[in-house]
């Protein structure tokens, strides 16, 4: 009955490379895929630690990417504040080297000397430069304020309760929040 249960004949494989009858190196047989075997799980394993290496790597390359993006989006931040500052530089330099000239205009408009078409100049030269930034300030009346104002004469008054600003004796110019030049005043100070 035993042999009836195994029909099967046995099959034996030789796998040594040499063979010991000839002392030649046999030709390798093409391995035969196996099912179900041993190494299946090992197969596996090894796939996914290859996953898990190529998800670690992915990780950090878009870990390294999302950093230089941060910087570079830092950089153009930082390029483009510069530049507005060394516009800005500009720009308020120009402006200042024509104080003098904004001073002779003023003047010449308060004793009634300019006139004809050097109106039309004038009122052009101050309008561009406010369009680009130039404000002119200082008015009777104002407060004093030693960031804004430079007093050349003091003076002593009832009328008024804190330092005022009662003659502009020559208007200052701003260009944006830095004071190119302050205006030069005239200042009456409270009595007591």
């Amino acid at each position: 009955m035993m042999a009836e249960e195994f029909s099967e004949p046995a099959v034996v494989r030789d796998n040594r490379r040499i063979d010991p009858e000839t002392g030649e190196v046999r030709e390798q047989a093409p391995a035969q895929p196996t099912v179900g075997g041993p190494d299946d799980g090992a197969d596996s394993y090894s796939g996914n630690t290859e996953v898990d290496e190529a998800n670690a790597l992915a990780a950090q390359r878009l870990d390294e990417l999302q950093r230089l993006n941060a910087e570079y989006v830092n950089y153009k931040k930082r390029v483009d504040r510069d530049r507005d500052v060394a516009k800005n530089t500009a720009l308020a330099g120009v402006a200042e080297a024509l104080l003098p000239v904004l001073d002779d205009v003023h003047l010449a408009r308060e004793h009634g000397d300019l006139t004809g078409p050097f109106v039309a100049i004038a009122d052009k030269l101050e309008a561009t430069l406010a369009r680009f930034g130039l404000e002119r300030y200082g008015q009777d009346g104002e407060p004093f304020d030693p960031a804004v104002h430079e007093a050349l004469m003091h003076s002593h008054s009832d009328e008024y309760e804190v330092a005022t600003c009662v003659k502009v004796l020559q208007p200052g110019y701003k260009f944006g929040e830095r004071v190119l030049r302050p205006a030069r005043v005239a200042v009456a100070d409270p009595q007591g």
